[in-house]
């Protein structure tokens, strides 16, 4: 019998970096013995390129004033990271530069790395490659990135006194994860920190599919902005909301509509001013004008007098006809069900025994969650379509962008916990690829 290696025997560092690495962002940021949302970067995950051929990479975008026709080049595609040559240049810039805040040197550094679930081999071979050859981290370990949420104060959304900060991060045992981010939407169940892989259900429909879609109809109800990805993302955030009576609000906003508004509804059609990148002045929403005078404005005819000059849209049912994809993806001819109906899917691969678990305790991660409106009305669909005898709760996460990251930060106070999972980078040369894989895919033991 062969000798068993005592590498795993070695104690970690002590510094332990943990990257959730999103299709739109990385957040990243170094765990700390009380970790706290404060502690995440958020760092644009795309090289952009300006009209005048100046490029940016990554948290240098913060300081872009222009973002007209600004072309981006993003390195995860469809939730999979598939160009490391564009993803290595940014991480050299967060993490190898001396004048960035995450400055690390990875030979003494745990790395902790999400990705997306069912990724396939190969990727996961290059993942793997380039973190402990091209970097060289001390350790490290991939997790599909929903499962890491378990590990932050679950009970505490559903309204139980929060977990004491001595208390080690002990993951939530039954957790049902949404997560709708840029590139799609997953339903995960987690089970006592592991995903259960043949209940994961996937939506191929997420942020950049709404901005493509919004993009479409201002270019040709308004202006053509179809090379202005940044600007009519920012619109999106701004003014498009769920609607929870989806045929009321269309009627609302039809032109010659004749249903009434109700009791305490606020006005459907605003007016959204695009921003000016010669002045600095960003975009922003307001109440519907209908006046002569803001059309003046519009026409740019008080020019020559010194009067001001800008340019707005006049928006209606654009502002929750694009977030309904999510629940009806038929509107746009894609055969796949909606988010509630997807969350049943996934149940529907589960043993019966764990749905009440499950129902109730839903939490929803991501940045199309922040939209208003989605929360009502995921909840309400939900509780149509579950059992009767089943208690539904559903909870956003207090930051769903950082929500990840910060499981992942949870992970790491837990030493034992954490050594467990990392693999480190002499049994990585010992053992190779192969068996890093079976590590974390849990079909391997040391």
């Amino acid at each position: 019998m062969p000798r068993r290696s005592t590498i795993h025997e070695q104690p970690l560092p002590p510094k332990t970096l943990v990257v959730d690495n999103g299709a739109y962002t990385i957040k990243a940021g170094f765990a700390a013995p009380v970790p706290d949302a404060s502690d995440c970067h958020v760092i644009p995950n795309c090289i952009a390129r300006e009209r005048d051929k100046k490029v940016w990479v990554g948290a240098e975008l913060e300081s872009c004033r222009d973002f007209g026709e600004m072309a981006f080049r993003r390195p995860v595609e469809k939730g999979y990271l598939v160009n490391w040559e564009v993803e290595k240049t940014i991480w050299d810039s967060i993490f190898l530069d001396g004048r960035s805040k995450l400055y690390c040197d990875p030979h003494s550094t745990n790395l902790i790395l999400t990705e997306a679930s069912n990724t396939m081999a190969a990727l996961q071979t290059n993942c793997d490659q380039v973190v402990f050859e091209e970097y060289g981290f001390a350790s490290y370990s991939r997790h599909i990135g929903p499962t890491l949420n378990a590990y932050n104060d679950i009970q505490h959304l559903f309204g139980a006194p929060p977990r004491e900060q001595q208390t080690s991060a002990t993951p939530a045992e039954c957790v049902l994860v949404i997560d709708s981010g840029f590139s799609h939407s997953t339903v995960t169940p987690v089970y006592k920190s592991r995903p259960i892989q043949q209940a994961i259900r996937r939506l191929d429909i997420g942020g950049k599919i709404l901005t493509n879609y919004l993009k479409e109809m201002l270019s040709i109800r308004h202006y053509n902005l179809m090379n202005e990805e940044h600007l009519v993302n920012e619109a999106k955030e701004k003014v498009c909301f769920v609607s929870n009576d989806f045929r009321h609000d269309l009627e609302r906003t039809w032109q010659g509509g004749a249903a009434k508004k109700k009791d305490g509804e606020e006005e459907i059609v605003v007016d959204y001013v695009l921003p000016d990148y010669n002045t600095g002045t960003k975009g922003s929403m307001r109440p519907h004008d209908p006046s002569m005078a803001a059309q003046v404005k519009k026409m740019g005819a008080m020019a020559n007098a010194g009067g001001a000059v800008e340019d707005f849209m006049t928006l209606g049912n654009e502002r929750f006809t694009v977030p309904e994809l999510l629940f009806n993806p038929m509107d746009v001819g894609m055969k796949e069900a909606g988010l509630p109906e997807t969350v049943m899917q996934s149940l529907s691969g589960l043993p019966p025994g764990l749905w009440p678990a499950m129902l109730a305790n839903i939490v929803v991660v991501g940045g199309n969650c922040l939209m208003d409106g989605f929360m009502e009305r995921l909840e309400t669909e939900i509780r149509q379509l579950a059992p009767a005898d089943c208690v539904v709760r559903v909870a956003r996460a207090p930051d769903p962008i950082k929500s990840t990251w910060l499981g992942g930060a949870n992970l790491a106070t837990d030493y034992p916990a954490m050594k467990a999972m990392q693999v480190t980078r002499q049994e990585y040369l010992e053992h190779g690829s192969g068996w890093v894989s079976r590590i974390f895919n849990h079909t391997a033991t040391r």
